[in-house]
């Protein structure tokens, strides 16, 4: 549903502008080219060409563009803010007004420059309620959100800049409605949080389209994101809770009080960092991983076309050119690195003698086992030891060889147990909100003898496509249903060094 009525509304705003287009002396086949379309209608209203390359900035384009197009819809002659308001909001039926009725007209520069308010009052009118609209758009519509990592290559890549749609599932209500415009938790160039904590609204859901289903690319609040370690290289790269896991000492708050007492930063639940994920299960759902294989409901999981692991790559003793691999395989190796003058430094540092450590795709790995000095590619195995969810003592599983574990959904009906409580102690604490207690006859919750739960929200279970490079669920377990922000649509934009334009307004599978 929530595709069809966003090709409806694409389709309106396209063909309204064609004929607006016509009206105003514009080729009217310009209309119909992305990017290109907002170029002309910048040259024709006498803009400075720098709008246009403004536009592009993550987050702060969306102000941008819905400005340019207000003020497009000015030189036709309307300048009350209902019309304004039609342009924001129902421009795939106003567009189409203003482009093929009769009564309507370009009226060009002069009316705009004549209207009897003055120029900077009309400029600044516009630019506040382009703020406002596309705040209430970014809020319950979607949002632009850029690829900051490579923990889902090569399904997506580092600076693809996507589209969330947060009508997929149902928008939510925000929880803290006083924020900055524009950033989402911290203000640009520093540490400062972007939002005041004065109002706090609960978990409220707009009614939504579908719910989450497996295989779908979603972007949500990190879970264990509530609370931070606010300096450079920490946040949520490395966790709070992973910190004071392996504080050592008896009393780990205390550890963490005086080491990073004044750098703790407790976010809201919709201001935790937003990551993007696979959802590869569901509520109800029962995983495991055997030998690097995800398994739902003991069947194989859908592998993505782009998903990559470690694999262990062996040579007769001659060396992999990394450096020219692409042009001769047309094999492109990602590593934990943008700079293209770091790879082969990168390569040898996970060289050692004749063996190579790389992350690819398995038609990488096919390739790469018919090279003339590659005598053997195999899967690595990470093997235990990492410190995975739910972080008891007697775990004994690793990011290759984890589980079973099922997955809650709402009205599940648990019973607690010393031994699976760590499973659903975050769960009841702090994703529902309970106080629980642990004694020695069993347990409390909200001060009262409990010896089951009842599950509240529908939770998910997040993987990357990198399977050994991703940060995801293995590490911090469930993602409730109140963290989820919205499903990734597609790319609109992608870069490195240049554009990719091969991706560009590719759909996300």
């Amino acid at each position: 549903m929530g595709w069809i009525i966003f090709a409806i509304g694409t389709l309106g705003w396209h063909l309204g502008m064609y004929g607006m287009f016509k009206k105003a002396g514009i080729a009217p086949w310009k209309a119909l080219v992305p990017f290109y379309n907002t170029w002309c209608i910048i040259e024709k209203v006498q803009l400075r060409r720098l709008w246009f390359w403004l536009q592009l900035i993550p987050i702060a384009g969306q102000f941008i563009s819905i400005w340019i197009t207000i003020i497009f819809v000015m030189h036709f002659g309307r300048f009350n803010v209902l019309h304004h308001a039609a342009t924001v909001f129902l421009p795939f039926l106003y567009f189409p007004y203003l482009g093929f009725s009769a009564s309507e007209r370009y009226a060009g520069h002069e009316v705009f420059h004549n209207y009897k308010k003055p120029n900077s009052r009309e400029w600044i009118d516009a630019a506040v309620f382009a703020v406002v609209a596309a705040t209430l758009i970014r809020t319950f519509i979607f949002e632009a959100y850029t690829i900051p990592t490579p923990s889902m290559e090569k399904t997506l890549l580092v600076n693809d800049f996507l589209f969330v749609n947060k009508m997929a599932y149902g928008p939510r209500v925000p929880q803290t409605p006083l924020s900055f415009p524009f950033v989402h938790n911290l203000m640009p160039f520093s540490q400062t949080p972007s939002y005041l904590k004065w109002v706090q609204l609960p978990y409220k859901r707009l009614p939504g389209y579908t719910p989450v289903k497996r295989n779908d690319v979603v972007v949500f609040n990190f879970p264990m994101g509530d609370t931070v370690i606010n300096l450079p290289g920490y946040g949520s790269g490395k966790p709070y809770y992973e910190v004071l896991h392996y504080g050592f000492e008896d009393n780990r708050d205390a550890f963490m009080a005086s080491d990073y007492g004044d750098e703790l930063l407790v976010h809201p639940m919709d201001k935790a960092d937003n990551y993007i994920k696979r959802c590869v299960a569901v509520g109800g759902d029962e995983i495991q991983i055997k030998n690097g294989v995800l398994f739902v409901n003991s069947e194989k999981a859908v592998l993505p076309e782009g998903s990559q692991i470690t694999y262990v790559v062996k040579t007769n003793g001659n060396p992999i050119d990394f450096a020219s691999l692409e042009e001769n395989t047309g094999i492109k190796l990602r590593w934990n690195t943008n700079q293209e003058e770091d790879i082969q430094a990168y390569a040898e540092m996970f060289a050692k003698g004749k063996t190579y450590y790389v992350y690819m795709t398995a038609s990488d790995a096919a390739a790469f086992r018919k090279m003339s000095n590659v005598v053997d590619v195999s899967l690595y195995d990470y093997g235990a030891g990492a410190q995975l969810f739910p972080n008891v003592d007697n775990n004994f599983w690793s990011i290759d060889n984890y589980g079973p574990l099922r997955i809650p959904r709402k009205g599940d009906v648990v019973e607690l147990t010393p031994q699976n409580i760590g499973i659903y102690r975050r769960l009841i604490t702090v994703y529902e909100g309970h106080q629980l207690e642990q004694t020695a006859s069993g347990f409390l919750i909200d001060g009262k003898p409990a010896k089951s739960y009842t599950i509240r929200y529908n939770y998910y279970w997040m993987m990357g496509d990198n399977r050994h490079n991703s940060q995801d669920s293995r590490f911090w377990g469930f993602v409730p249903e109140t963290h989820i922000v919205g499903k990734a649509s597609f790319i609109w934009f992608s870069w490195e060094k240049g554009p990719r334009w091969k991706r560009l307004f590719s759909s996300i599978k």
